[in-house]
């Protein structure tokens, strides 16, 4: 058996493609029901065909030594609409064909627990090897090992491939931030992307964009990857809900630059509820 070995500075993959954003008719919509883009060898970025669900979520998937990793399953429940375990199927054994292993399993865990983050993990039940980790806030912290201290996060270990696990409550109670140590990713869920920032706990969400920034300061974040893209390429616009065309998206990468400007946004604001517009973002306190 080759390993794989993870360790050094971590190296950026390939963002240079154009995501599948829906068709302005679904009759004629010929996407694929499910993109794969392989950042790299190891690394793989899905998204979800609009034509299926407007949410359209992202979902990633990482490759270690022992196990790989699915973050979030997607919108749809249906393998029928959505194969995505026919989908994650076909790239392990892909992998698996390159880097051969007598058993190699999958850990099928969440950024939240929100109905287009969970939707698929019916799909994966049975499966052979396979963990699927109960989206619920206290199993979340449970299996990942988080404790009282939500600025203290927890190692994960893929095989060689070692991930940090933050709790990031505010948007969600079950909320976690992954950030791979291989590639430097920060993968932030709906806490942080290109769209609609909803905040249930204001003072939840304050505590997890500074656990951020002060996380991402500390070590090297080659990017920052949410799980949707909403707003369009004119700054400050988003398209409406249940948009299921996105001609005119932005990248779906940021920076740790705008972890501050939201760190920023959140003084701003300083909790008053309505709609808060920012250039690549919209913060909605409720």
């Amino acid at each position: 058996m080759d390993l794989i070995d993870f360790s050094g500075s971590p190296r950026p993959g390939d963002l240079g493609v154009r995501w599948i954003h829906g068709s302005e008719s679904a009759k004629h919509n010929t996407d694929p029901d499910i993109q794969v883009h392989r950042y790299d060898e190891h690394t793989v970025i899905l998204r979800q065909n609009k034509a299926i669900n407007y949410e359209a979520p992202f979902m990633f998937l990482l490759f270690g030594n022992d196990r790989a990793l699915l973050l979030d399953t997607g919108a749809t429940a249906s393998p029928a609409y959505f194969p995505l375990r026919r989908t994650v199927d076909a790239l392990v054994r892909d992998w698996l064909g390159e880097h051969p292993r007598e058993r190699y399993g999958l850990l099928v865990a969440h950024t939240h627990g929100h109905g287009d983050h969970i939707a698929g993990d019916g799909q994966f039940a049975g499966r052979p090897d396979t963990v699927v980790v109960d989206p619920a806030p206290e199993r979340v912290r449970e299996f990942f090992g988080l404790g009282d201290d939500l600025d203290v996060p927890a190692p994960l270990d893929l095989g060689g491939r070692v991930l940090d696990v933050l709790a990031s409550p505010g948007h969600h109670r079950a909320a976690v931030t992954f950030y791979d140590r291989s590639t430097g990713l920060l993968l932030t869920g709906d806490t942080v992307y290109r769209g609609r920032l909803y905040v249930e706990d204001w003072p939840e969400f304050g505590r997890t964009i500074d656990r951020l920034v002060r996380f991402a300061a500390d070590r090297p974040v080659t990017h920052v990857l949410g799980c949707h893209i909403e707003m369009t390429g004119v700054p400050g616009e988003d398209y409406p809900i249940r948009t299921t065309y996105q001609p005119d998206e932005p990248p779906l990468q940021m920076t740790a630059g705008h972890l501050r400007e939201i760190r920023h946004a959140v003084t701003e604001i300083g909790g008053r509820p309505g709609v808060h517009v920012y250039p690549d973002f919209i913060v909605h306190v409720r």
